[in-house]
């Protein structure tokens, strides 16, 4: 299958403006969380509003940039490593947009970005794979529906994480770091976002799983193998479901349960990254050499 090539380098365009748009929202919505530390709200509140609209910019070039992807060579564009992390990040920032339309959740958004940005810059560099046709193992009616389902449960996971470290930090009886803290919500609306998403990320991700275990039956003629990257996705549920039971149980400390929910979302990265890079597995499609 030809390759178009001007609609690829357009797209790599697109996530490269992206990538700056996002920098840039980032070092608006920081000059914010400085002003709101200082008390000056009204300041503050503008710097937050010029964030969020930048934002919603960065998501249309980014969303640009799959499109183009796809259009590039006729298929679904996530078929590698670079275009799964650029599909899960452009998922994660329109779930912080939506929930971040709230004016009072805008000081947040430095949070958000920050990660963002690092996977994003490093899915550009480090694992940059050129718009090409997919492997046979992977040109499967499933593809797109498997992985969309994780993506968006990865983009879901990421927010609610983001949420749990807020919290734990706005939690902290250090004087200094309440002081740093200071602009953020209070600590009670970060643990509930972080609850609320985690509950979205919970069955969303447990689809993708089930899904993946219906394409490894047709492609495998097995659902479940132990292959490494299905025992981590097992392994980040379990993690998941185990912080929803604690954060719903009387006894157990909003932050301990806090705690289990990065943990979650660091076992999500490592099945991301390590697995698919340094681990030999039937899921090793990253297209890189």
């Amino acid at each position: 299958m030809p390759v178009d090539t001007n609609l690829a380098n357009f797209s790599d365009l697109a996530y490269r403006t992206a990538i700056a748009i996002y920098a840039l929202a980032l070092v608006l919505s920081a000059v914010g969380y400085v002003r709101s530390a200082r008390a000056q709200a009204a300041s503050a509140k503008k710097f937050a509003g010029m964030t969020q609209s930048l934002v919603w910019l960065g998501i249309i070039v980014h969303a640009a940039s799959v499109v183009l992807r796809g259009l590039s060579v006729s298929r679904f564009p996530w078929g590698n490593l670079y275009e799964y992390i650029s599909l899960t990040m452009l998922l994660s920032m329109a779930v912080a947009a939506l929930i971040f339309a709230r004016s009072d959740y805008r000081i947040l958004w430095s949070w958000v970005l920050a990660p963002v940005i690092v996977l994003m810059f490093y899915g550009g560099t480090k694992l940059y794979a050129e718009s090409a046709p997919v492997v046979p193992a992977l040109r499967s009616f499933w593809l797109p529906v498997h992985v969309s389902v994780v993506s968006i449960g990865t983009g879901l996971g990421l927010v609610s994480s983001v949420a749990s470290i807020l919290f734990i930090l706005r939690s902290s009886s250090n004087e200094r770091l309440q002081r740093w803290c200071a602009p953020l919500p209070p600590a009670e609306r970060l643990d509930a976002i972080a609850y609320r998403t985690a509950v979205a990320t919970l069955p969303v991700f447990g689809l993708g799983i089930i899904l993946g275990a219906v394409w490894a039956e047709a492609a495998w003629g097995r659902f479940w193998g132990w292959d490494p990257k299905e025992v981590m996705a097992l392994v980040t549920w379990l993690l998941y479901a185990a912080y929803l039971h604690a954060r719903a149980t009387t006894g157990w400390k909003k932050t301990t349960s806090a705690w289990i929910n990065v943990i979650a979302f660091v076992a999500m990265l490592f099945n991301l990254l390590p697995i698919n890079l340094f681990v030999s597995s039937l899921h090793s499609y990253a297209g890189l050499n």
